[in-house]
């Protein structure tokens, strides 16, 4: 496998596991909402997120977000995806790590067909979290900051679609630039550069959530 086809896999499935990680912890909270009975802005979400409302109701929504194999927007193809780019890395990652994300597949699978599936849930959420741990016992300085710049651009992406965390956004964006020279990906350095200026240079005028996403999703001709 070359270099470059590595950096991809290791960066989208850095990407891939952060987007499952962040979704379930906010679709969690939205189901513990729907089962209270309080309203939910499914809705809202599926705009912000960028992904069409193909839902009829806000039942309808947290089961086939969090779950529906032919929606490639849900949370279970995420999952998927992950756990493809982590099979072509298998080497790479050791049977330990490719087996965390083996766990979080088959838990969100047992999810999927429980009638209570929080729990299950917290599984996928804890083998994501045990991937990691293995990351840094297992894997090489440069793969595993590969992954975590993935994983950072995915956290930058939805902090900024949804507001979650965003007090925490310029950390996140220094912490995608320490983990970046530790690497030898090439990053499109203009849309970096405006990323940074915007997000982390007070005296630059202040970019829309737009213009920011441009940059973000551009970051890396992979």
């Amino acid at each position: 496998m070359g270099s470059k086809i590595k950096s991809e896999h290791l960066y989208w499935l850095g990407r891939y596991t952060e987007r499952v990680l962040i979704s379930v912890r906010l679709l969690m909270d939205m189901y513990d909402q729907m089962i209270d009975g309080d309203p939910i802005d499914y809705q809202g979400f599926c705009t912000r997120m960028g992904i069409d409302n193909i839902y009829t109701d806000a039942a309808d929504f947290c089961r086939r977000y969090l779950f529906d194999a032919d929606d490639p927007d849900s949370i279970y193809c995420a999952m998927r995806f992950a756990y493809d780019n982590a099979i072509v890395l298998r080497e790479v990652l050791t049977s330990e790590g490719l087996s965390y994300i083996q766990l979080a597949l088959t838990a969100i699978e047992h999810a999927a067909e429980s009638s209570s599936p929080l729990v299950e849930l917290q599984v996928v959420i804890d083998n994501i979290n045990a991937f990691r741990g293995s990351c840094y016992e297992h894997i090489d300085e440069s793969s595993r900051n590969i992954i975590r710049c993935g994983s950072s651009v995915e956290r930058i992406d939805i902090m900024i679609r949804t507001r979650y965390h965003l007090n925490r956004l310029s950390d996140e964006v220094s912490m995608l630039l320490n983990r970046l020279y530790k690497t030898r990906l090439e990053p499109d350095q203009e849309c970096l550069n405006s990323l940074v200026d915007a997000v982390l240079d007070s005296r630059k005028p202040e970019a829309s959530d737009e213009q920011l996403l441009v940059w973000v999703e551009n970051l890396f001709p992979l």
